[in-house]
């Protein structure tokens, strides 16, 4: 969301985190019915809508245009910050809660490890993703644009008599350097689109992993 907010917003440092605030209010808000839900029902079942929910929040985001901004991205973070108690709680009672209590430091040492180890990969992930597929997106765009393609041109921002000028023959040289800022940005969307959808397929595979895992002990 910062990367997004920064180049193809060009919001400042502010107005990103005024954007961002909505998943952190939403999941202090609902901190406390997180906790009772924690201590009342089967952990599988809170990771299972944890992961479901926040994977379509992660979803619901992957189809963002050149356009979206706070209104778009508002009812995304309600749904992932609803659900992100539900992904840290109830897995961490799956991983420890069968443990004795003396070994639950250490485990829970090796456990924090391995989620912060988990977040490295993702963000590596994420940055591969965003910084390897804009330049294709780029390429993909500009081609489609040299093709005549109006919805590409739509995608980008560009208004539709003017692109259907332009088109009656070819786009130059200098047409391409007026619309680079514009074909950049759309490209960086489509790039951080797929990134969404990666995180999304990943948490939504998650579920299929809880069917193994054993009720945990009240400890």
């Amino acid at each position: 969301m910062p990367v997004f907010l920064a180049f193809v917003r060009d919001h400042s440092a502010l107005q990103i985190g005024l954007i961002m605030l909505v998943t952190g209010v939403t999941q202090l808000l609902l901190a406390p019915l997180a906790v009772l839900l924690d201590r009342r029902l089967d952990a599988r079942l809170l990771s299972a809508m944890g992961f479901l929910l926040f994977g379509l929040g992660l979803c619901w985001s992957a189809f963002q245009t050149p356009e979206t901004d706070f209104a778009e991205m508002f009812w995304p973070q309600v749904l992932r910050g609803a659900a992100i108690m539900f992904c840290i709680l109830p897995p961490t009672r799956l991983a420890l809660g069968e443990l004795e209590k003396p070994r639950v430091p250490d485990a829970s040492g090796v456990f924090n490890l391995m989620r912060n180890l988990g977040g490295a990969i993702g963000i590596a992930l994420i940055d591969t993703v965003i910084f390897g597929r804009t330049a294709e997106h780029g390429e993909t765009l500009l081609v489609q644009l040299q093709a005549g393609d109006v919805d590409a041109a739509a995608f980008i921002g560009i208004p539709l008599d003017e692109f259907q000028a332009v088109t009656q023959g070819s786009i130059d040289v200098e047409a391409i350097g007026m619309l680079q800022t514009a074909i950049e940005k759309a490209a960086m969307v489509l790039a951080v689109n797929e990134a969404w959808a990666l995180l999304s397929g990943v948490t939504l595979a998650a579920l299929l992993l809880l069917p193994l895992a054993r009720k945990p002990l009240q400890i």
